[in-house]
């Protein structure tokens, strides 16, 4: 009983950097009907911006307390991969809105493998390491919960009900539903539909950046092609939850996590990613639009 709720713990910690990478691609499909297959290439970005700016920090500050410099590595990562987001919008993207819909998915396939390739060059093809950021574990009746872990679940849950509130609470919020039904009515009715868009690009990157500077604290390590697999299952829970639905997207999150997490300590490790994506395979053959997505309607 006890290796089954450490491994449901592990789940829930895996679970919460996938759902917080898949918001991104569900908050940009849900308003602009587009993949962002970038998107996971944005989280390795905002990995590797963490890693600079812990690298900076303890070269500048000897003694810098470990909660201050992950919350410097968080804030900065942050507004630099929003940058690099916002910057792929308004170049790659908004200029191909009014196409036929394969234009922005192979500019969005181009847009990632440049952004892989530029992240090579600049800071070449090895692994980078950083040392423990925080080794603190706690053992409950047998069952290990590391400090780490207990950060990760916390920061996850902090930020999405910050961001539950600011879409279901705030004029944002509305202006980005009203976007959702119909970006032709919304401008009609006063609503900037291009800064609309370019703001739901810049919170999606945030919250990559954040699983990256978790993903980076959790691993220790980060390399270049880190932003493909992760993007991929962040994608594939956000699909599996509901393309377009926020809640969806973290539900559809912590499943990926929780059954490469039971998969890989009862079965071949080797095989997590097949199951993983067998389970979607599944769900979608029996509800086509995910566990919590809606019927898409065709606009007449």
């Amino acid at each position: 009983m006890e290796y089954f709720i450490q491994q449901l713990i592990n789940g829930l910690t895996l679970g919460s950097i996938y759902g917080l990478i898949a918001i991104g691609y569900t908050m940009v499909y849900g308003i602009i009907g587009m993949i962002n297959f970038a998107h996971g290439d944005v989280f390795m970005i905002g990995a590797f911006i963490a890693l600079i700016v812990f690298l900076v920090l303890t070269t500048v500050f000897y003694s810098i307390p470990v909660a201050l410099a992950l919350l410097i590595m968080m804030i900065v990562a942050m507004l630099l991969t929003s940058l690099y987001n916002w910057t792929i919008e308004k170049v790659a993207y908004r200029p191909l809105r009014g196409s036929f819909r394969l234009a922005p998915l192979i500019t969005a396939i181009g847009m990632s493998i440049a952004l892989s390739n530029f992240v090579q060059v600049a800071q070449g093809p090895r692994n980078k390491p950083i040392p423990p950021l925080v080794g603190r574990v706690y053992e409950i009746g047998g069952v290990v919960i590391s400090l780490k872990q207990i950060i990760i679940v916390a920061v996850t849950a902090v930020l999405l009900t910050l961001f539950w509130y600011l879409v279901n609470k705030t004029a944002l919020g509305r202006a980005q539903r009203a976007c959702e039904q119909d970006r032709k009515m919304a401008a009609l009715l006063g609503i900037d539909v291009d800064r609309t868009i370019s703001i739901t690009f810049i919170m999606g990157a945030s919250l990559a950046a954040v699983a990256g500077t978790l993903f980076l604290m959790y691993y220790g390590v980060i390399v270049f092609s880190d932003g493909f697999v992760p993007g991929v299952k962040a994608f594939t829970a956000a699909v599996l939850g509901g393309i377009g639905s926020i809640p969806g997207a973290v539900l559809g999150g912590l499943l990926i996590g929780f059954i490469e997490s039971m998969w890989s300590a009862y079965f071949s490790i080797d095989y997590k990613d097949v199951a993983a994506f067998s389970i979607l395979a599944i769900v979608l053959i029996f509800m086509p639009s995910g566990i919590l997505g809606r019927p898409e309607v065709e606009k007449v």
